[in-house]
């Protein structure tokens, strides 16, 4: 059992380029139950300062090696008991690095269902199928025939037990895993893909049109085309094929299979290679390329999203603000929220500043008062229906104003999900649907990350395809980053919401809720052991998750920073020795201290590590430090534009919205966000636009071209 661990462990060393050593420490910090946020944040020393994704890796491979190494026991297991197992074969088996491989390996040996082949044999014509597998150069094949036929099984003609044999042999050759694995890889690097339409109108909107004719290598294929091709097969507006080289396929079974040129089966066993290699070897090739495509296709789809969704959620907060959300409609009328610094709701209201109502003169008078009754200095508004005309209205009361505010265009993606859930009825159970999601719209230009948790991740709207991928993956994954981003971030155990809390390394939704419960009997909590007690929060659990919990103006000043509890003890050894204390946490005379320490001679003298040593240091020097700090602060606004206004080579500031395969999305302040293709993202090759923007840049574009008609915009980001 060790000898196969460590065999596992060499094989992810080797296939991850990360030390032996460092993968061993991952594998039994997870065992002990530790959570991937804590290792990667409080176990520097043991994985050699790994991120959470390479630990994430780690996992996932220690997971599926595990698996694999299981089923390689359980096929020679099988293989063994139905006395056939080779030496050669134990071996093959025993070096396989993938599933398929073994599964490969397997096929010959595995209980089939009733086939052509299973008949054939229960009618005795196994011994000539080995007759003409010895390619025999004498005598005749009809004459061999005769010997099988039989009434009482059934073989009344030469023809058929020529044909019963044919189909023992085309099985036993489909089964050959040296085929399979040379077939796999001939047809990946020479076939195509190609797709026709089936029912044209079906696609109402024209999306599929450049599919109904198409053509491409396979290997050339680009994820976002396999996922459009599957996405119209399923909608049965597509028929999709796999071309393979089949002439060279059977030509190279012919040579493997046929030694003898001169034998008198050789017409014979063309025919039969034929039949083995179409009838029973593509099918289930073109299955696995497709799978094997899809499944490529659906993991960059995911790992796109998720790296939007990080992006999105690192975003920075629009701090210390009074802010205005304002739900853009037409019918019903625009929603308002005022929201102050600390997320409280200070007013509701509804203005109907569009047609068919027209109450625009009123609307007017209503947001100008609530702007200097309230002190707004952010107007935040929604980008879904009627969002145009709503900037254009707020555009034009700040024109009139003689106080500086601003406004900015929120995505809104996700707010009426949020507006709709059992989270929103409990939190504003007075309200409408709508003004719930007024209040979001605030939130989120105030603290993206606090209001986005609250929101399925698949539904705020920076992901593609995500509808068409595995929901398990697409879930696991968003999740995995929400958490990693909750964990950097650090939360405010007495403002969080239990939506964020349950976010925190090791703390569950039950967990997260008794937090809040006691928060409110308490008032606040001061001090971080003051967690113990709360039901359901064991000591492991109160290990992973206090370092990510922060108490601001508690009693204990350690509190607010990173710092895990496990190292007060030798911070304050540390502060002694620079005649400081925990009172100066973030000071300049502090600051000046740290920054002249020997690092090597510190950790020595404090009995903890380098890394450790320095986590600590930075956590003293910016005690609340905030990795989202560093990001480019949203684009605030003061007018707007028409697609009208937009001219070629026009010079513009512009938001990113979302990045696809093909380019990225960018707001511009038009009622279309525009696109700048992967070919306009930089001068130098690009392989993916995430390699040079993400979502939330703030990107200088140029306008390419605008296309009146349809509302699409082509921008640049290469100055002419």
């Amino acid at each position: 059992m060790i000898e196969k661990q460590e065999k596992i462990m060499r094989n992810i060393s080797g296939e991850l380029a990360i030390t032996y050593k460092q993968v061993n420490n991952v594998i039994d910090l997870l065992e002990d139950g530790n959570t991937v946020p804590f290792i990667a944040r409080y176990r520097k020393e043991q994985t050699g300062a790994l991120d959470e994704v390479q630990i994430r890796d780690i996992s996932e491979k220690w997971t599926y090696m595990q698996n694999l190494e299981n089923r390689k026991e359980e096929v020679i297991r099988t293989i063994e008991e139905q006395g056939k197992l080779t030496e050669e074969l134990k071996k093959n088996i025993t070096q396989s690095n993938k599933l398929q491989q073994v599964e490969d390996l397997y096929r010959p040996y595995k209980q089939k269902r009733r086939t052509k082949a299973t008949v054939a044999k229960e009618k005795g014509l196994e011994p000539f199928a080995e007759w003409i597998q010895s390619l025999p150069k004498s005598g005749s094949i009809t004459d061999k025939a005769k010997e099988f036929l039989s009434e009482e099984k059934e073989v009344t003609t030469e023809d058929e037990a020529i044909q019963g044999a044919k189909d023992i042999i085309a099985e036993l050759i489909s089964d050959k895993p040296q085929y399979r694995q040379w077939i796999r890889e001939l047809t990946f690097n020479k076939g195509s893909i190609s797709s026709s339409s089936k029912d044209e109108e079906k696609d109402e909107k024209n999306v599929y049109e450049m599919y109904y004719e198409y053509e491409e290598p396979l290997k050339k294929v680009v994820p976002h085309r396999v996922l459009a091709l599957n996405r119209g097969e399923k909608e049965e507006i597509l028929r999709v094929s796999i071309n393979p080289p089949a002439e060279q396929i059977i030509a190279y079974m012919q040579k493997q299979e046929i030694k003898d040129s001169f034998t008198l089966v050789k017409v014979l066993l063309n025919e039969t290679i034929e039949d083995a290699y179409k009838r029973l070897i593509q099918p289930s090739i073109e299955r696995e390329i497709r799978k094997e495509l899809t499944e490529k296709a659906e993991d960059r789809a995911i790992h796109i999203f998720s790296e939007n969704l990080r992006n999105l959620l690192l975003q920075p907060p629009l701090k210390g603000r009074m802010v205005l959300g304002v739900d853009p409609a037409y019918r019903t009328g625009c929603k308002l929220a005022v929201v102050t610094e600390t997320g409280k709701v200070m007013d509701i209201g509804v203005i109907y500043p569009h047609p068919p109502v027209n109450k625009r003169q009123d609307a007017k008078q209503k947001v100008q008062e609530i702007i200097k009754n309230f002190e707004v200095e952010v107007i935040a508004i929604g980008n879904g229906t009627a969002s145009r005309e709503t900037e254009q209205f707020i555009a034009e009361i700040l024109k009139e104003l003689d106080k500086e505010v601003s406004y900015l265009i929120v995505n809104e993606a996700g707010a009426s999900v949020y507006s709709a859930s059992d989270l929103a009825r409990e939190e504003f159970p007075q309200l409408q649907v709508e003004e719930r999601s007024a209040i979001s719209i605030a939130r989120r230009l105030q603290d993206p990350l606090a209001e986005l948790v609250k929101i399925d991740t698949k539904s705020v709207g920076v992901g593609q395809y995500q509808h068409d991928v595995s929901q398990k993956k697409l879930n696991d994954s968003l999740t995995f980053v929400v958490e990693t981003v909750v964990n950097r971030v650090g939360v405010n155990v007495n403002t969080a919401s239990s939506s964020l809390l349950q976010y925190v390394a090791g703390l569950s939704k039950t967990v997260a809720n008794n937090i809040v419960t006691k928060r409110e009997e308490l008032g606040r909590f001061t001090n971080r052991k003051q967690l113990k007690d709360i039901p359901r929060l064991g000591a492991k659990t109160y290990e992973q998750c206090i370092g990510f919990l922060r108490i601001i103006d508690g009693n204990q000043p350690l509190d607010r920073t990173s710092i895990h509890p496990e190292s007060y003890k030798e911070v304050n050894k540390l502060l002694k020795q620079l005649n400081s204390s925990e009172n100066d946490l973030g000071s300049e005379a502090l600051k000046n201290k740290v920054t002249t320490l020997d690092n090597k001679e510190t950790a020595e003298l404090l009995s903890i590590g380098e890394l450790t040593l320095k986590d600590i240091c930075d956590a003293l020097i910016r005690p609340e430090r905030d990795p989202r700090d560093e990001v480019a602060k949203p684009l605030l606004k003061k007018d707007v534009l028409q697609l009208e206004d937009l001219k070629e080579g026009m010079e513009l500031q512009g938001t990113v919205r979302n990045v696809v395969d093909f380019g990225a999305f960018i707001d511009v302040g038009v009622k279309q966000d525009g696109l700048v293709h992967i070919s306009k993202l930089s001068k130098t090759f690009v392989k993916h636009p995430l390699d040079v923007v993400s979502v939330g840049n703030v990107v200088t574009v140029w306008v390419d071209n605008v296309d009146f008609k349809k509302g699409r915009v082509a921008l640049t980001m290469l100055k002419d």
